[in-house]
């Protein structure tokens, strides 16, 4: 594919037609995204013959090509988005297709070659965006490192967080059943399908692990008449859901404390836990489960609601898409495993599975939901946090949003039962009740 329009014959022009040659070895021959380099020089959209595209991916600075096409390039383009020496106009979606086509179309030792041509023009700029970097000390997935990790991720602003949470300020999947467009009517719905899967009934007491901003429980105990107890790592969560509470009028039915799930105590019927499980590491799994199992009385339920490896991951060398960027800067310590070692270690634990569901495609549909809302409140974002924290959300949920439309991510509800003496799990026989 030749750019348009064709450079004079300069130093920066060579340049250019260098940067234009490595991408045409890169980009999907087939694309909705078109990219313009510093010059204006363009290559267009592939998509249909009159160059429609949803997004243009434009390479702002010339001294940061060489870097861009180093190995594994999800660290080296996403730490040039944080830095702005690359930009996407429009749909920020549609540029993560190149990923794709770079992870599983592209070979490892083409990479390497192309890496090895990119080099030669220079030596690029810095590349880790040091404040926005994860600093973590001591043992993976020990207590106090765990804090570490929470606090990076959740501590950053709550008022950052209100700018694409919605109302309910529920930082997990949604549920988009037929006719609900809304992502507040969507988070109410998925809050309420967790306790119908749970069967959770007026006096019974729900724990929540990893409650969040307290969503969950609140909604429990107003819509279902629960008792709740909250628990998370984050200082700010717990302050903030604390206030949604008394604002409520629910002081005396839920409550939120600062406690890791290895510390819990007291007695329960029902247990959620939702984006929590994410956080805890292969080798804690089992201990995660035996915590929880503890805490529930025979004949009670568990709903854990989890991302998992979806169907379509890609078994490709990760040196060349590792995912680093993503425990480097947004989830450090952060796990995604298959959704078998999750139930192996649940029944382990003595857990019985009783369903499991796949939301994927409605993940997709929230992480769209929060960057719509973080790009229509952008100015608010950046003044709560920072421009490189707003852009860290943005890409990170944009390439989310791709990773579980295209099957590489799934998120998995599983219902789990803690049978009692005589092997009775309290659930029913089919699932009509839900649809009822």
């Amino acid at each position: 594919m030749s750019a348009e329009p064709p450079p004079s014959d300069t130093a920066d022009a060579r340049l250019a037609d260098t940067t234009v040659s490595l991408l045409n070895r890169v980009l999907p021959p087939e694309r909705d995204f078109a990219v313009r380099l510093w010059d204006g020089t363009t290559l267009p959209a592939a998509t249909a013959e009159d160059g429609a595209r949803r997004a243009t991916l434009v390479l702002t600075n010339p001294d940061a090509v060489a870097e861009m096409f180093q190995l594994p390039i999800d660290v080296h383009l996403g730490e040039a988005f944080l830095r702005g020496d690359l930009e996407v106009e429009g749909d920020i979606e549609a540029v993560f297709a190149f990923l794709d086509h770079a992870e599983v179309r592209v070979s490892t030792s083409d990479w390497i070659r192309i890496a090895a041509d990119a080099a030669k023009l220079g030596a690029g700029r810095a590349g880790p965006v040091a404040a926005l970097a994860a600093h973590l000390r001591g043992t993976a997935h020990s207590p106090d490192r765990d804090r570490q990790a929470i606090t990076h991720h959740y501590d950053v602003s709550n008022d950052f967080y209100a700018c694409f949470l919605g109302a309910r300020m529920a930082y997990s999947c949604a549920y988009w059943p037929q006719n609900v467009e809304d992502l507040d009517e969507a988070q109410d719905a998925k809050h309420d399908l967790i306790c119908r899967k749970l069967r959770l009934r007026p006096g019974e007491r729900l724990l929540d692990i990893g409650c969040g901003w307290g969503g969950l429980a609140i909604h429990a105990a107003d819509r279902y008449g629960a008792h709740a107890v909250g628990a998370t790592l984050s200082e700010k969560q717990v302050d903030d859901a604390r206030r949604r509470a008394r604002e409520a009028g629910l002081e005396g039915r839920v409550s939120f404390e600062l406690r890791d799930y290895r510390d819990l105590d007291g007695a329960y019927d029902k247990i959620a836990s939702v984006g929590m499980a994410e956080h805890v590491g292969r080798d804690q799994l089992p201990t995660y489960y035996r915590a929880a199992f503890d805490r529930l009385v025979p004949g009670g339920a568990m709903l854990n609601h989890a991302i998992q490896r979806g169907p379509l991951r890609s078994e490709a060398d990760d040196r060349v898409v590792s995912g680093e960027f993503m425990r480097r800067y947004v989830f450090p310590d952060g796990e995604i495993l298959p959704l078998w070692q999750s139930l192996e270690a649940a029944e382990g634990a003595g857990f019985e599975v009783r369903d499991v569901e796949d939301l994927r495609e409605h993940y997709a549909e929230t992480l769209r939901a929060w960057v719509r809302n973080l790009e229509a409140r952008w100015d608010e974002a950046v003044a709560a946090a920072s421009p490189e924290r707003a852009r860290l959300w943005r890409v990170y949920m944009a390439g989310s949003a791709h990773r579980f439309a295209s099957g590489h991510l799934a998120i998995h509800q599983c219902l789990l039962a803690k049978p009692d003496a005589r092997g009775r799990a309290g659930v029913p026989r089919t699932r009509h009740d839900l649809y009822a």
